[in-house]
């Protein structure tokens, strides 16, 4: 099960929460989020990060030029698309960035056109992104999508359980739910998430997938490299 942790804001929150076992973290760069950093204050965090731990940079309808070079700069391993970005957007960031997780919520129709977008993996968040409020899981079957399918939306480490029993996702991502304040994550809090993820997954016996990114790769792939 890849456990994503999203809003992180300060190195000593970064490293614990690799500690505790996540294999993602996000980097939130909407404007007037209470988690949003700056570019320079997230490229001091990831350049910090041990192999293997891919860096997450979250976006809403920000211009795709500035997303890319927002991943670049900071040295990020993917861009995380949290609004109404369209397929050309999509796709233009898609061709130029290794990885792409293009976010909607649950019920948008968008999603019959998935395929449209050229994303790496897709996630699916609650009607009220940010709310801390769940909805129906089991209305999710993301395997039939072709896509590893990420799943967030008010999970914490009493319900991610029932979350993956429902949905079975590829992954999980949360972000209030494992903190002690807006912005500041609990070890307590992350470690008991990242376990109870692991646990249900193993107890399922979902297969590990591959994963839909070079984890072990030194930067991020540039186009301009070619």
């Amino acid at each position: 099960m890849f456990v994503k942790i999203c809003g992180i804001t300060t190195e000593e929150d970064a490293l614990v929460s690799v500690a505790m076992g996540a294999d993602a973290l996000g980097f939130n760069f909407v404007p007037g989020s209470v988690r949003q950093l700056s570019p320079t204050a997230a490229r001091d965090i990831v350049r910090r990060l041990p192999a293997g731990v891919l860096a997450v940079g979250i976006f809403r309808n920000e211009l795709p030029q500035r997303v890319v070079d927002i991943v670049n700069e900071v040295g990020l391993g993917a861009a995380q698309l949290h609004g109404r970005e369209s397929t050309q957007d999509t796709r233009f960031i898609a061709e130029r960035i290794q990885t792409v997780i293009k976010a909607f919520v649950a019920g948008d129709r968008s999603l019959d056109r998935l395929a449209d977008y050229g994303a790496s993996a897709v996630l699916i968040d609650a009607p009220e992104p940010g709310s801390g409020q769940v909805f129906d899981w089991s209305v999710l079957d993301g395997r039939e999508r072709g896509l590893p399918f990420l799943l967030a939306g008010g999970l914490n480490p009493d319900n991610v359980a029932a979350a993956i029993t429902a949905a079975r996702p590829w992954g999980v991502d949360v972000a209030s739910g494992v903190e002690s304040a807006p912005g500041r994550k609990d070890p307590t809090l992350v470690r008991s998430f990242v376990a109870a993820a692991r646990q249900a997954s193993a107890q399922l016996g979902l297969e590990p997938e591959e994963i839909f990114v070079d984890l072990d790769s030194p930067r991020p792939y540039d186009w301009r490299d070619e």
